[in-house]
Parts: C-alpha cells; structure tokens; sequence
C-alpha cells in the first residue's frame, strides 16, 4: 500500500491517491526509497495531490528530501513549486529555519537558481516570512549578494531588506574571485550604496 499510495503521488494522480487512502494506505507511510507521498508530490510540484495529502493528514513539517534533510516547504520553495509553497503555508507550515540543516525556506527560493524564484519568495514574505533571517550567518541578501545575483538583490531591498556592510563585502569578494562577472557584482554593489550602505 505504502508503495501504491507513494506512486500515485509522485505521479500527481490525485483519484489514485484518494483511493489509496481510502483503501487504508497510511499518509506519511514511507516508500522503500525513504519518501513519504507529501515529500514525493511537493517534489513534482503536484498542487491538488498536495493538498489532498495534506487534507488526509499528511505532517506539512516533515522530513523531505532524498536525504530527509528538508521539510516540505523547503524543497517547495528550492523547486519554485508557488503554489505548492501557497498550500503548505496555508496548512501551517513554518516560515523559520527548519529542517536537520535549519535550512530556511526564503533563503532557498532566493538562491538555489541563478535568477531566484521571484514569486516564490513575494509569497513567503506576503505568509509574515522574516526577509533578514539568517541561515548559516548569512541574511537573504547577504546570500544574493555572494551569489551576483543582481535581479533578487534588487527585489529583495525594494521588498524592505536591511541593507548590510556584509553584503557589501560579500559582493566585494564575489567580484574578486569571479572577474569574470565582476559587472553584476558591480551592480549590487551600486544597488547597497543606493540603498545607504557606505563604505
């Protein structure tokens, strides 16, 4: 059963899912990788076996993840699954560190790609997500800063981010160990003074 019911959410077939938890399949049953049918459906990105998972009963702060070192929301908000963000946060789902590695959920839809996940993050902070929280010693700012990630950079100050002396540097020393893209750094660097960071 356990299989049957991870399979279907994997596969976002919701009448599959529905009828394997009618037949008794428990909802945070783990599959023989390690996976619960939240973890597997959040993956894919599959809103409505989602929510139905989560109507069932299904723990929204779970361990997700191939190695179980997220929660739901995490690899939501890494995969730029919005709407899945949207429905996890609506079951109760923390915004704050979370996880075996306190991963935080802003941080990761601001970083994990090149460009972030600009939707993914407008919703976490509209959900009361802290836009200078800190994950490994670092804000979301900070985080973008490091990366020359100018795009999320600018979305995150316009968004009311706490402009800091260390993303300054970590722009700084971006430029330093990537000449190469020094012009993007460049430009978050323009985007802190602007913002009143001095030097």
């Amino acid at each position: 059963m356990a299989e049957g019911l991870a399979q279907a959410a994997r596969d976002g077939d919701a009448a599959a899912v529905a009828r394997w938890l009618h037949a008794g399949a428990e909802v945070d049953a783990v599959n023989t990788t390690g996976r619960t049918p939240l973890d597997l459906a959040v993956y894919a990105g599959h809103t409505e076996t989602v929510r139905l998972l989560l109507a069932a009963g299904a723990d929204p702060r779970q361990r997700a993840g191939e190695y179980g070192e997220l929660t739901p929301l995490c690899l939501a908000a890494m995969h730029g699954h919005t709407a899945v963000v949207g429905i996890l946060l609506d079951a109760g789902a923390p915004t704050g560190a979370q996880g075996r590695l306190n991963h935080v959920p802003l941080v990761l839809a601001a970083t994990v790609v090149e460009q972030g996940h600009p939707q993914t993050v407008a919703l976490l902070l509209r959900h009361g997500a802290d836009i200078n929280a800190v994950m490994k010693d670092k804000t979301p700012l900070e985080w973008t800063a490091a990366f020359g990630q100018v795009q999320m950079a600018h979305q995150l100050l316009a968004l009311g981010a706490t402009p800091t002396a260390k993303a300054l540097s970590e722009a700084r020393a971006g430029a330093e160990r990537f000449p190469e893209a020094a012009q993007k750094y460049a430009l978050i660097v323009d985007a802190l003074h602007a913002a009143g960071i001095q030097d």
